[in-house]
């Protein structure tokens, strides 16, 4: 413990808010019920921030942090907690009990945790986290952007919440590496830049790691796709073909990868590679590979191509890769070609015309001086069904095409849509109607695949149903 509190304290260390310790990973989470969605009133705003400030600045005073992070979570809370109580009541500082919880609770985040984050991070309705700066705190529910009242007490105490995100994954952000991706304990991707190149301070960016895995089932209940096209995409996965995810940003692309890895056997071996691991597979045979960024000295980077490549030694039936961006699509490719199918990756584009150009693209970006029909070659040989997530204008996320790729005429690329989503309007709330629906396809041209795993009745059916 402490020893004796108030005037006379023990274990008194001068110490300064950078030398706050890592968190412990076992963070109580805090009970919100509803989301923060507007400013406070400036000026209660102001007098509550600065109350805070002198009672934090009182304790840091008072105790050692170092000794906190030696302590079980509650059992730090309470002692933080004991001690601003004695705080407040040396000096005076009038505030309602709702008040001072809400501050004791406050500190407690910034000393143990992610100071304001944490019942950001704490709630699973959250998709995103934007911070612009001390004062700007925004979030994305329901597929809307949000300003919350939350706030820091400024940049400085921003930059340190970065920082100690930053360093649970052995990585660091300053000026000197001013750019930093890394993870929360949870799997939340972190994305941080700093000033100098974020001119109105630190913007912190978190994509959230849902506690719940979705199923394709749960993509269903939410409109995201029909339940014959469900059924479609659950047979693609089961047969083995060749994915590629195709979507903007924030379309749901990594849960979808997520939705359809549920349906690959127990039997077989998965490596995935990702440069911040987000996949939740629940088969017992995986192997999970991170990229890795450079050091300050500029050595020791892993690249998802190093990992793509090292992956295809490591024995894989099934190879998945978080985000194709770059280089490693070749790499890819070339694994799906030879022998590895079922194979899956997502990438950023906004139709199945364009993620092939994409892909396209990214060989010949990557230094491969191959004639632009030999890599459209490649590309035919290896992808077998190309899925286009989309984020339409009312937030909502939609599967808007399921679409394979069925070889060349001359030069160009031929596919052939199965599934696709028609908008018929909006409604009197502004979301967005429509269904998906078949094309009329009666025998994809991966029916013969789908017939070696005795599945071609399925896909008949489903795609009869998709129909309408």
């Amino acid at each position: 413990m402490f020893g004796k509190r108030s005037e006379a304290t023990a274990l008194k260390a001068p110490v300064t808010e950078k030398k706050v310790v890592a968190p412990p990973s076992e963070a109580a989470p805090k009970p919100v019920t509803e989301a923060p969605t507007t400013s406070r009133s400036a000026d209660p705003s102001d007098e509550y921030y600065e109350t805070k400030a002198t009672i934090f600045n009182a304790l840091f005073e008072t105790i050692d942090v170092t000794a906190l992070a030696g302590m079980q979570m509650d059992k730090a809370r309470e002692e933080i907690r004991t001690i601003v109580d004695e705080i407040i009541a040396i000096r005076n500082v009038r505030l309602s009990v709702a008040e001072q919880n809400q501050l004791i609770t406050e500190i407690c985040d910034d000393i143990l945790g992610y100071g304001p984050l944490e019942p950001l991070l704490a709630r699973d309705d959250i998709a995103d986290i934007m911070v612009n700066g001390a004062k700007h705190v925004f979030i994305e529910t329901n597929g809307k952007m949000i300003k919350t009242n939350i706030r820091f007490r400024d940049n400085t105490q921003l930059m340190n919440i970065c920082q100690r995100i930053v360093s649970q994954v052995g990585r660091r952000v300053d000026e000197a590496s001013p750019i930093c991706d890394a993870r929360l304990l949870d799997g939340s991707r972190v994305n941080v830049i700093a000033p100098p190149l974020s001119i109105d301070g630190p913007s912190l960016t978190i994509r959230k790691f849902k506690k719940d895995k979705l199923q394709l089932k749960d993509l269903v209940n939410f409109k995201s796709i029909s339940p014959a096209g469900a059924r479609v995409l659950e047979i693609i996965g089961a047969c083995q073909c060749n994915i590629v995810i195709s979507g903007g940003t924030g379309s749901g692309k990594t849960t979808l990868l997520n939705c359809l890895t549920g349906f690959i056997h127990p039997d077989e071996r998965i490596i995935t590679c990702e440069d911040a691991a987000e996949l939740q597979l629940q088969q017992p045979h995986v192997v999970r590979l991170e990229t890795r960024p450079p050091n300050l000295e500029g050595k020791g980077k892993v690249s998802m191509a190093d990992l793509v490549k090292n992956c295809l030694r490591m024995r894989p039936e099934r190879i998945i890769v978080g985000e194709v961006r770059g280089p490693e699509a070749f790499d890819l490719l070339q694994a799906m070609n030879t022998g590895h199918d079922g194979s899956m990756g997502t990438l950023h584009a906004n139709s199945p015309r364009e993620a092939l150009s994409r892909l396209e693209s990214m060989i010949t970006m990557g230094g491969f001086s191959l004639p632009a029909k030999t890599i459209r070659e490649m590309i035919v040989g290896s992808v077998d069904v190309i899925v286009q997530a989309a984020r339409l204008r009312d937030g909502s996320r939609r599967i808007t095409k399921i679409t394979e790729v069925i070889g060349m005429e001359g030069d160009v690329i031929v596919t052939q849509d199965l599934i696709v989503y028609e908008m018929d309007g909006e409604d009197a709330q502004g979301n967005i109607i429509g269904e998906h629906k078949s094309t009329g396809i009666a025998r994809p041209a991966f029916w013969d695949r789908a017939r070696y795993f005795n599945l071609e009745k399925e896909l008949a059916q489903a795609l009869d149903e998709a129909g309408g």
